[in-house]
C-alpha cells in the first residue's frame, strides 16, 4: 500500500515544499504556503512497468502536416460584436475562453447576456457555482432577459427558444456529468475558484483544486466540442487568481477592466490562440446590462468646442483599432524641494521619460515644477505612439498655450528628442479623419496614404512643438 506524505503549495504561484515556510521561497509571497496529502508513487521514476513496454512496441501515432486531415471550422457569433472582435471573429467550437476582472466589473452580467443570446440557436450550460438558481433568475430579470425571452416565444407561436440550463453546483464531477448528458454547446463556469474535486484534500480556490478543475473541463471540452467560459477571480494586484498553469491550460484570456466611477467597460485580450492579441471590446454599464458602444472615440474624447491650455489629441492603437484619446497635462510650479509628478492612464516611467527630454533637449526646466498627465475617459495607453501628445500638452501647458482641437499628434519621442516611426499610420490617420481631424503631427520617413488632412512630417520633438504651438524654445541644438 502506497504511503501518503505531505507537501506544502503556495496558493499565488504554484510552487511546492516538502516543509512548511512562512515566506514562499519562489514568489516571496507571506503565509501563502498550504498543506496537501497527496499518495506516494509505486513506480519508481524511469522503470518502466508491463504496460507501457507494451505501448512501446506499438507503432507510431504522430502524423505529418499532410497526414492530418484539414477540418475547417466556422466561428459561432456570440450576438455581441465587441465580444466576438476581441475572440477574434467569433467563438471557436471547443474552445476555452477564461474572463477575468475585479469583483462587480460585469464579468457574471456579459456571460449571462451572452448565455441568453447563444440560447436562441443552442443549448447552453450556465453553472452558476456561486449564486443559487433564483438568484440568477432575479439578475436576469432584471437585465431584461426573461421578458425578451417571453417575447421571442409568443412572436414564435409558442415554440420554445429558452436552451438556457442553470446549473447551482459547485461539485466537478456533478457538472462533468451534466456536461456530458446535456452536451451544450456553450457552458459558462462561473466560477473556477468555486469549483472543488473530492478527491483531493485542498479548500476550493487552492492551487491543486484550480489546476484539476481546469484540467478536467479542459480534456471534456476538447472531446465534445463544447466550448467553455470560465469566470476566474483576480488578486488584488489584478492578476488571475490561482496558479499561472489556469492561463497556459485555456485558449483565450480575457481581462474586464474599467474605473468603477465611470459608466464605460473594456474587454481586453491578453492572450487568444485563435486570434490576434491586444483587442479590445467597449461596453457601457446601463439599467439593462451591457450595452456595446459603437463609436468607442467618443468616449475618450474631450469637448473639443472648450479650448482650454494643455490638452493635445492622440490616435492609440488597440491591437487592430484605432482609438482617438484625448491627454490632459498641468504643469504648475512646485513649493517643496522635490516636485511632483502624477501620471493617470499613462505609464509613469514613461512620463519620466518625457519630461526628461522636454528638459535636455527643448529647454524647459521642468526639474522644478510639478507635472500632471491624464487620459480622458480612463483608459490606460501604454503604447509610444502616444509620446508625442504627452509632449506636446505638458509644453502646451508649461507656455499655456492652446494646441488646435482639429490636430492630431503621433509619434514616439526617443531620448535624442527625435521622433521615431509608429506602426499602423495609415489605419490611425484614416480614424483621425473620420472623426474630422483635419490635421495632423506625424514621424519623418513614413508612407503616408493619401487623405483629405494636411500632413506635417517633423524629426525633433522641438521641431514638432514650435510648429503645433506655433512658437520657437531656446535650444543649444
Amino acid at each position: 500500500m502506497a504511503k501518503s506524505r505531505s507537501i506544502y503549495v503556495c496558493n499565488e504561484c504554484g510552487a511546492e515544499s516538502r516543509q512548511y515556510f512562512g515566506k514562499c521561497a519562489v514568489c516571496g509571497s507571506w503565509n501563502s504556503l498550504v498543506e496537501q496529502v497527496v499518495e506516494a508513487q509505486t513506480t519508481r521514476p524511469g522503470h518502466r512497468s508491463s504496460s507501457s513496454k507494451q505501448s512501446a512496441r506499438q507503432p507510431r501515432s504522430a502524423k505529418t502536416f499532410r497526414q492530418i486531415a484539414d477540418h475547417p471550422q466556422t466561428r459561432v457569433g456570440s450576438g455581441y460584436g465587441e465580444l466576438d472582435r476581441v475572440l477574434g471573429g467569433g467563438i471557436v467550437p471547443g474552445s476555452l475562453v477564461l474572463v477575468g476582472g475585479d469583483p462587480g466589473i460585469g464579468k457574471s452580467t456579459l456571460l449571462l447576456q451572452t448565455a441568453n443570446q447563444l440560447a436562441a440557436h443552442s443549448s447552453v450550460l450556465y453553472v452558476c457555482a456561486e449564486e443559487s438558481a433564483q438568484q440568477v433568475k432575479l439578475r436576469s430579470q432584471r437585465l431584461g432577459i426573461a421578458r425578451a425571452a417571453e417575447m421571442a416565444e409568443q412572436e414564435n407561436h409558442g415554440d420554445t427558444l429558452d436552451n438556457l440550463y442553470l446549473l447551482p453546483e459547485t461539485d466537478l464531477e456533478t457538472i462533468l456529468s451534466e456536461l456530458e448528458s446535456l452536451r451544450p454547446r456553450v457552458a459558462v463556469i462561473d466560477s473556477i475558484q468555486a469549483l472543488f474535486y473530492n478527491q483531493l484534500t485542498s479548500a476550493p480556490g487552492s492551487v491543486s483544486q484550480v489546476r484539476e478543475c481546469t484540467s478536467a473541463l479542459m480534456r471534456l471540452a476538447k472531446r465534445e466540442s463544447i466550448t467553455l467560459f470560465i469566470v476566474g477571480h483576480v488578486t488584488k494586484e489584478g492578476a488571475i487568481a490561482g496558479p499561472k498553469v489556469l492561463e497556459h491550460l485555456v485558449d483565450t484570456v480575457l481581462y474586464f477592466e474599467g474605473d468603477r466611477f465611470a459608466s464605460h467597460r473594456l474587454l481586453r485580450s491578453v492572450k487568444n490562440r485563435f486570434g490576434a492579441t491586444h483587442e479590445l471590446g467597449v461596453f457601457e454599464m446601463v439599467s439593462q446590462g451591457l450595452a456595446e458602444v459603437p463609436n468607442p472615440s467618443a468616449l475618450f474624447m474631450g469637448n473639443r468646442d472648450e479650448q482650454v491650455p494643455g490638452i493635445s489629441t492622440i490616435v492609440a492603437c488597440e491591437g487592430s483599432r484605432p482609438l482617438v484619446v484625448e491627454l490632459q497635462s498641468l504643469v504648475s510650479p512646485t513649493s517643496y524641494s522635490s516636485p511632483r509628478r502624477s501620471a493617470t492612464g499613462i505609464e509613469y516611467n514613461r512620463l519620466l521619460q518625457i519630461l526628461a527630454v522636454l528638459e535636455k533637449r527643448v529647454g524647459i526646466p521642468l526639474s522644478k515644477l510639478d507635472a500632471y498627465v491624464a487620459s480622458s475617459g480612463g483608459l490606460n495607453v501604454g503604447e509610444p505612439a502616444a509620446d508625442l501628445g504627452i509632449a506636446l500638452a505638458v509644453a502646451a501647458s508649461f507656455r499655456d498655450r492652446i494646441v488646435d482641437p482639429e490636430l492630431v499628434l503621433i509619434g514616439e519621442v526617443g531620448l535624442g528628442g527625435q521622433v521615431r516611426p509608429v506602426s499602423q499610420i495609415e489605419l490611425r490617420l484614416k480614424e483621425a479623419t473620420k472623426l474630422g481631424f483635419k490635421r495632423a503631427l506625424v514621424p519623418k520617413g513614413q508612407k503616408l496614404p493619401g487623405l483629405p488632412m494636411e500632413i506635417t512630417e517633423v524629426g525633433r520633438v522641438v521641431d514638432a512643438i514650435a510648429t503645433a504651438l506655433a512658437f520657437q524654445f531656446d535650444t543649444d541644438e
